[in-house]
């Protein structure tokens, strides 16, 4: 473990001193990819050594999982306290959460599972403290709410999406479009679909060279992928993305046009958890980034039972909706009835490959 910290270190102490031009672009490439694979091995050790240790072992549960991320004393747990029935021990000093504390947010019938973990430092990435711990909660959510000091913003911010980064989370990115297949024999083949900015053949060869990877083929769909991009997909199974909403605390002791230019930031939400400013806000905000959609179902002939929701995924299907019902209800389907924004006319009869909306009232056909 030792060994590999420190060759991180002589890495990126190694590319901190290496002037970025045209001539070095290759060393740098080739950098890169021995610090991703490194930090990997360091973050995710094979074997069953090294725990996750008490309270973080929390087993996901509800319909959802949001992440609180974010320096210590910036106000996760009095949040989670305010949104939840939750009680964590808070206090105006650092590292008062010491296990990752989980709650249950209800909101429009779905259960969402909150989960706040301890104040993530600056080094996590390196295993520091419970760094490794706190990151594999994190890779588990399907939302990070990265909850800021609104009078410490750019350097919080900048220290967390850092961190982050360095252990494989992507936040608020898409999956880089280039394709890459492993083969057996045939050497490599490397193609692009429009002229790459910012990546060569030479590149590529160079770090697949690296990675041991001599038989494959590549496709580059994107013109402004970078080699940082091209490790992500051969690291894809170290690599996790996830929406992300960057909620800044104590706007109450910020100027009036401060709080409007944060406010204004993308994936950016405001509030002051002291004096219960925003914080409905905030929760709105996190239902509108998971994307989750309630579906009423309907017994043919009676009225739609609007009393419990199904949650499903955004772009879920009838099917979806079906195994959310019972595993075994597809078996015997024979066509839905779809009320709602969905549907092209009301009702409209449908399969089970339909793709439906929130607050879509279905009724379901068996044989």
């Amino acid at each position: 473990m030792v060994n590999i910290t420190e060759k991180i270190k002589e890495i990126e102490d190694e590319m901190r001193r290496t002037q970025k031009n045209k001539a070095t672009e290759y060393h740098l490439g080739l950098l890169k990819g021995k610090l991703a694979r490194l930090r990997a091995q360091l973050l995710e050790p094979t074997g069953g050594s090294g725990g996750g240790g008490s309270g973080f072992d929390v087993s996901k549960s509800g319909d959802a999982r949001v992440a609180l991320v974010g320096f210590p004393s910036v106000g996760k747990s009095t949040f989670l306290g305010q949104i939840t029935r939750t009680k964590a021990e808070t206090a105006a000093y650092a590292f008062t959460t010491l296990t990752a504390i989980p709650g249950v947010l209800e909101y429009g019938g779905a259960e969402i599972q909150i989960l706040d973990l301890p104040g993530i430092i600056e080094g996590a990435s390196e295993g520091k403290g419970r760094g490794r711990q706190v990151i594999s909660a994190a890779k588990t959510s399907d939302l990070i709410m990265m909850v800021l000091d609104a009078t410490k913003k750019a350097e919080q911010r900048a220290l967390l999406e850092a961190e982050l980064d360095a252990v494989g989370i992507r936040l608020n990115k898409d999956p880089p479009n280039i394709y890459l297949k492993a083969k057996k024999a045939g050497g490599m083949k490397i193609t692009f679909q429009t002229p790459p900015k910012y990546l060569d053949e030479k590149m590529i060869f160079n770090v697949l060279k690296d990675y041991k990877i001599l038989n494959c083929e590549v496709l580059v769909r994107d013109e402004n992928a970078t080699i940082d991009d091209f490790i992500d997909v051969i690291m894809k199974d170290h690599r996790k993305y996830i929406r992300c909403l960057y909620v800044y605390n104590k706007i109450d002791s910020v100027s009036l046009d401060f709080l409007d230019q944060l406010a204004r930031e993308p994936h950016t939400a405001v509030m002051s958890c002291e004096l219960n400013l925003g914080v409905q806000d905030v929760v709105d905000r996190l239902w509108k980034e998971l994307r989750l959609i309630r579906i009423y179902t309907k017994r043919k002939g009676d009225e739609p039972d609007f009393s419990e929701a199904l949650i499903v995924r955004h772009n879920s299907t009838i099917e979806d909706v079906c195994d959310q019902v019972h595993r075994t209800l597809k078996e015997s389907f024979k066509y839905a009835m779809v009320w709602g924004a969905s549907a092209r006319h009301v009702p409209q009869r449908v399969g089970l490959n339909h793709v439906v909306a929130d607050e879509d009232v279905v009724s379901i056909v068996a044989k």
